[in-house]
């Protein structure tokens, strides 16, 4: 039970951070299209890490950077939206599945695809 709870949890805090971070008025994370992959929180809800994608490859980096400098903001802004007697620690993390996701794809697409009926004639 505890563990369903934990998961409610996890997207009410993937649902207010979404909300909380187009309000931020950083030029590194205002300029660029910003996802919420997943948030997994701890136990305890001591701390959750927060699991960010970015649309462009080359502003992530930046991005990540203006995510941790608006941590205290967005943490803040969190224990407001979510009445939780403690408010979690968040560790922003890069999730790089959707890169990988379409670079295995290109691969499988890149395949030539042998035809059922060239097979039998060998």
């Amino acid at each position: 039970m505890a563990s369903n709870r934990i998961g409610r949890i996890n997207e009410e805090i993937q649902k207010a951070l979404s909300e909380s971070i187009r309000n931020l008025k950083d030029p590194r994370v205002q300029d660029t299209m910003i996802s919420i992959t997943r948030v997994e929180a701890t136990p305890d809800l001591r701390y959750a890490k927060i699991y960010v994608s970015f649309l462009e490859e080359s502003r992530a980096k930046d991005g990540l950077k203006g995510l941790k400098s608006a941590g205290g903001y967005l943490r803040r802004e969190l224990g407001q939206a979510l009445n939780l007697r403690y408010t979690p620690e968040l560790v922003w993390e890069l999730d790089d599945s959707i890169t990988y996701g379409a670079k295995m794809l290109k691969l499988i697409n890149s395949l030539e695809v042998e035809k059922d009926g060239d097979s039998e004639q060998s």
